[in-house]
């Protein structure tokens, strides 16, 4: 037990590193360009990378340094705001990248009749109102963590004393109404349905896709001159190129969120020994892993801005 609890400690460092590299590398590569030549995909890169970025920190934090250990005691206002602190995180990633999901949709979509036409969230206050939107939303789900109603002694699901495994304190014994009611709206709020929008999302972004390429073969094979009715149809190799990072990172999103929802619908922490470990790389996978994805994608990780840096 102890070289299984050791070898998962060794595991979780690595994987927090590798997150705190790669979310911290978007950032300077996002903040490298002028402001007045950021574009709206960027500021979403940019603010996806920093609730990314404070969701791994303060999640080590508070499984590490209060939940592994009996410094805080369950119920304080230490244990609750670094409760806060993690779910906000959480949630703001999970908006952030429906957002995501939902411009990249907007841009591929009658992108041939539209041609150069700006989109609603291409407008740089556009997309600052809704990445404010976001934050708003996250802060308002993760507020009832600050009042939930903490176990008593004879119900206590706490290990060695300190900050409970379970965020929305809702055991197999322990479940008041309160807690099981935010428990289902946040899984419902901040995973189901962004969930259905991202899947619905990708479905959508391939059709066009398909339709795209369909669309251009018809025209070189039907045209002599179809190579250039192709370039002029064409939005280039670096936009298919995000374009496929994009759905590269909703289908990681996808994978992790619905093993979430099997895990928070199907285990309890009082039966599980190793819940914080399971929750914690379920959750943190798409955070580390995602900004490797977008990065790459859309040319954020070259050697050329690794120098630079």
């Amino acid at each position: 037990m102890v070289f299984v609890i050791i070898d998962l400690l060794i595991l979780r460092v690595i994987v927090s590193c590798i997150g705190v590299i790669g979310n911290s590398v978007l950032i300077l590569s996002t903040f490298q360009t002028k402001f007045s030549r950021i574009k709206s995909f960027e500021l979403f890169l940019l603010a996806l990378a920093s609730v990314n970025l404070e969701e791994l920190l303060i999640v080590n934090i508070y499984d590490l340094l209060i939940f592994q250990t009996s410094i805080v005691k369950s119920g304080t206002w230490m244990c609750r705001t670094f409760k806060f602190l993690t779910m906000f995180g959480e949630s703001a990633s999970i908006l952030m990248t429906v957002l995501i999901s939902i411009f990249r949709y907007q841009k591929l979509r009658d992108a041939d009749k539209r041609v150069s036409l700006p989109i609603y969230l291409d407008s740089i206050r556009s997309a600052l109102m809704m990445i404010g939107i976001c934050v708003m939303l996250s802060t308002l789900l993760c507020i009832p963590t600050l009042v939930i109603r903490f176990p008593g002694p004879e119900e206590n699901i706490t290990r060695k004393g300190g900050c409970p495994p379970d965020f929305f304190q809702c055991s197999t014994f322990f479940c008041p109404i309160f807690n099981r009611f935010y428990k289902y709206l946040f899984l419902v709020s901040c995973n189901m349905v962004p969930l259905i929008i991202v899947t619905v999302s990708s479905w959508l972004i391939i059709t066009v896709l398909l339709k795209q390429r369909k669309t251009v073969t018809t025209v070189v094979s039907v045209s002599g001159s179809g190579s250039n009715q192709y370039s002029r149809r064409s939005k280039g190799p670096r936009l298919h190129r995000s374009t496929i990072a994009v759905l590269g990172a909703m289908a990681l999103f996808q994978i992790d969120w619905t093993l979430y929802l099997i895990f928070q619908l199907t285990l309890s922490p009082t039966k599980f020994p190793f819940w914080a470990e399971m929750e914690f790389f379920i959750s943190t996978s798409y955070t580390a892993i995602s900004p490797y994805v977008y990065g790459i994608g859309n040319n954020l990780f070259s050697l050329k801005n690794i120098i630079k840096k």
